[in-house]
């Protein structure tokens, strides 16, 4: 009888890591035993609650903290950590090198050390998933014609697809040029010995991802989700589309999306005008993470809000001047009637964006509106000076300076849709088509005064300049980067960039440091991994010239 979760089980069951940022992660524990096929199958027949319970947890999981590791950490809080993590190894995004920063392995691109707490996280959280997936699927009967099960079944394939997206792109380096090459182990019922799962290919991964997705699109044709947190036919197209782009499937990747964005339309120039992106009812919003107060109440600095907005009145990162910037590479890209410039304050401290926002400090009832709340500092410590470029795009569900840090986080939105079927297009050699597609979306929605070669790019670094801007600090842009094959570009020489010093280097789209590393723990249970290999850890002020076809 198969074992269920087993890869996961042995895979926490390892000696304590070695941390050296921050704090140290606590030994992981392997949970106890585990139950046959039979047995789940009996008891979600039997106690169908269970069933229900399990899959809730699936959703819930996207911004928990890793259960198998110290929930400590301020830094531990699942895919939505691993998204602000991604775009601060990239190069538009970037927090401040002080003893602060939960993130500095990121900015320093350390978090290739097989020891370190933050890429173990990044590695587990997916794993732990693909495991309660694979308990989920493996709890129903293979031949089930029950439409509630099937529409389970249909949920879970993709969360589970989505989780292996969260690796595949960062183990190896893109389809197009990498599709032979070793990615990461496959947990499926074919594995005979846990201790021995070798790597996949990157073709094998994104093929058994695509798998799960076509299953998801056709058998959740009609069918409802609950809410916005789960998944329904317009995701699984949206998730299929991004899978279609890593593996080079333009024509597909341009159908999905148009196919996904069926029934929604972007923000408009006057929602984001405003501190926004935290309601994960906002009519652009596909699928969100969906953090209830509950959750806020009990896990503090453990979320989206504490570090991705300016506005949180109890957050770490507007204590501690870590509130994430943009580099003024691509900051000075944007022209001044592109309502999303407004989305950080410019080095006078300044956006049109907050003009109309006011922050009280409830302890002593001073308060600051507008470019004020820049300098403005509250008697608790909570909010301290914003250092120039500071985004205030992620505003405060709860309200300005709120200390319930229930934010909710975007995990797929409409806008993005547009820009993949743009990509597709072009991709595809419909170039026209392309670019109508483009220039209605940033006329319409962000830039009256657009137009597609205003910054002299080619259309594909056209594309990938609006991704870059508007998905900013959602998690993009390392998957992107890698997949173009571009390089990674976060200074032009000395006085070119507002990064920290060292944090202020390049490095070639080729180079092995690009790709992640797997953590200790892994390595010593499974003998079948070869780890990554190639590059070294970067140094302020290397390569100096490179150029990444857009901030040029």
């Amino acid at each position: 009888m198969m074992k269920l979760n087993k890869f996961f089980y042995l895979m926490l069951g390892a000696a304590a890591l070695t941390i050296t940022s921050c704090n140290d992660i606590d030994e992981m524990e392997p949970e106890s035993g585990s139950l046959t096929l039979e047995q789940v199958q009996r008891t979600n027949t039997e106690l169908p609650v269970r069933t229900e319970a399990s899959f809730a947890a699936l959703f819930t999981h996207i911004f928990s903290p890793y259960t198998g590791t110290s929930t400590s950490r301020a830094d531990n809080f699942g895919y939505v950590m691993a998204a602000i993590s991604l775009d601060a190894e990239g190069a538009d995004l970037f927090l401040q090198d002080n003893n602060y920063n939960w993130f500095s392995v990121a900015g320093e691109l350390s978090s290739r050390n097989a020891n370190y707490a933050n890429p173990f996280i990044r590695y587990g959280v997916p794993y732990s998933h693909i495991g309660k997936c694979n308990d989920i699927i493996n709890g129903f009967p293979e031949d089930t014609t029950d439409p509630d099960a099937i529409n389970k079944i249909a949920q879970t394939r993709a969360v589970r697809a989505y989780a292996y997206m969260a690796l595949a792109p960062y183990f190896q380096f893109g389809y197009a040029t990498a599709a032979d090459q070793p990615c990461v182990p496959l947990l499926t019922a074919d594995v005979e010995d846990v201790t021995n799962n070798p790597r996949a290919t990157v073709r094998e991964v994104w093929e058994y991802i695509m798998a799960d997705l076509n299953y998801a699109v056709e058998h959740l044709a009609g069918a409802k989700r609950a809410n916005k947190a789960q998944i329904d036919q317009n995701v699984a197209l949206g998730l299929r589309a991004r899978a279609n782009l890593h593996m080079g499937n333009w024509a597909a990747a341009a159908a999905d999306a148009a196919a996904a964005a069926q029934g929604y339309e972007p923000a408009s120039m006057a929602e984001v005008s405003v501190p926004a992106f935290c309601n994960l009812n906002d009519h652009n919003w596909m699928w969100g993470a969906d953090v209830t107060d509950a959750y806020a109440q009990d896990n503090g600095y453990k979320t989206a809000s504490s570090w991705i907005s300016a506005f949180c009145g109890d957050g770490y990162a507007a204590a501690t001047q870590n509130t994430p910037q943009i580099n003024t590479l691509l900051w000075n890209k944007i022209p001044e009637t592109d309502v999303r410039k407004g989305w950080w304050i410019d080095e006078n401290l300044h956006s049109p964006n907050w003009a109309n926002v006011t922050w009280q400090d409830p302890g002593n009832g001073t308060s600051a509106t507008g470019d004020d709340i820049a300098k403005f500092k509250t008697s608790d410590g909570g909010k301290v000076e914003f250092l120039p470029f500071t985004n205030i795009k992620f505003g405060q569900q709860a309200g300005i300076g709120s200390i319930m840090n229930s934010n909710d986080f975007p995990l797929m939105r409409v806008e993005e849709m547009i820009l993949i079927q743009a990509e597709g297009l072009a991709k595809s050699g419909n170039d026209a088509q392309a670019i109508q597609v483009l220039e209605s979306f940033v006329k319409n929605y962000r830039d009256p005064q657009y137009s597609v070669t205003g910054r002299g790019l080619t259309l594909a670094d056209e594309i990938w300049f609006q991704r870059r801007v508007e998905l900013w600090g959602e998690g993009f842009f390392t998957g992107d980067m890698k997949r173009l094959g571009k390089p990674l570009v976060r200074f032009h020489g000395p006085g070119t960039s507002n990064e920290p010093d060292a944090f202020q280097f390049n490095l070639d789209a080729n180079d092995g440091w690009l790709n992640m590393r797997f953590p200790q723990t892994e390595m010593n249970n499974n003998r079948g991994i070869v780890d990554n290999a190639g590059g070294s850890l970067p140094v302020a002020g290397q390569n100096p010239t490179l150029r990444d076809g857009v901030t040029d």
